[in-house]
């Protein structure tokens, strides 16, 4: 692939003492005072991968509990060893403003080995992606969202109004770096697209009218392509309270699952059709 423009596309900058200073593409859609989802499971993801991760060990599973709202102001996390353990270890981060908790994350993270012997059923999935991206210079060197129906694969659209309906959701995205001038790792990309599991389960003909309280990424392994794709398995909901889940996948096939649990955001939504 080409190479990436790694300016200007990132959620955050750091200032000198190491924390995490919003752009406007951390900015949420919610409100222009507080900060996305993406950026804050991003930031989590990033420090806790760079303070504790390593080795042998594939980070397997990401939760971030987003409890409470994250202004746009400058953030810091910390992070910590849970346990470190021979095929299983597992560390904790704090997402912290003016010394108030306002997300916390866990990771775990398991020792890579050998495939057991035999075969196990696993679910047909057809890898699909915008004929656009085809020409890999274009999937290297720019940012790009598009949203597509899994029933007509080769209806893909930049325009969000093109999708707001009941119809299963499928995003194809190139996700943001996390820091300015600091490639994202495919950990780091996995964990961003993972947060679009709100977006493709709870987008329906009226917009989106849940919010997530939080956000799980589980991998069997790394994503191995610059772009990746999300596609929405399930929206379960009742009184309020919605449970999405969807697959993840690069160019060569799944290698991941997205959960969120939502809740009902008093009466606002995201209109994508206005």
């Amino acid at each position: 692939m080409g190479r990436m423009n790694t300016e200007h596309t990132a959620f955050f900058s750091l200032d000198s003492a190491g924390s995490y200073e919003p752009t406007e593409y951390a900015r949420s859609a919610w409100s222009p005072t507080m900060l996305n989802g993406p950026s804050v499971v991003a930031a989590a993801a990033r420090s806790l991968e760079r303070e504790q991760g390593g080795g042998d060990f594939l980070p397997a599973r990401l939760t971030v509990d987003l409890f409470a709202p994250v202004r746009f102001a400058p953030l810091e996390v910390s992070t910590e060893a849970v346990r470190a353990g021979r095929r299983i270890r597992v560390a904790d981060a704090r997402v912290i403003q003016e010394g108030q908790t306002v997300a916390r994350a866990t990771l775990v993270m398991l020792r890579l080995g050998e495939q057991p012997a035999g075969e196990v059923w696993t679910a047909p999935r057809e890898v699909g992606f915008p004929r656009l991206l085809a020409d890999e210079s274009l999937a290297s060197d720019a940012h790009h969202y598009f949203v597509g129906d899994p029933e007509n694969p080769d209806r893909w659209s930049r325009d969000m109004g093109d999708h707001q309906n009941n119809r299963r959701k499928r995003v194809w995205n190139h996700p943001r770096n996390v820091v300015e001038g600091d490639r994202a790792t495919p950990f780091q990309r996995a964990a961003t697209l993972a947060e679009s599991t709100s977006l493709a389960t709870n987008w329906g003909t009226e917009g989106i009218g849940f919010i997530n309280a939080d956000v799980t990424v589980a991998l069997s392994r790394l994503p191995r392509s610059e772009d990746l794709g999300l596609e929405a398995d399930q929206h379960l909901s009742t009184n309020g309270v919605a449970v999405g889940t969807a697959t993840l996948y690069d160019r060569e096939g799944p290698f991941g699952t997205g959960t969120v649990v939502s809740v009902a955001n008093g009466g606002q939504r995201i209109d994508f059709g206005e």
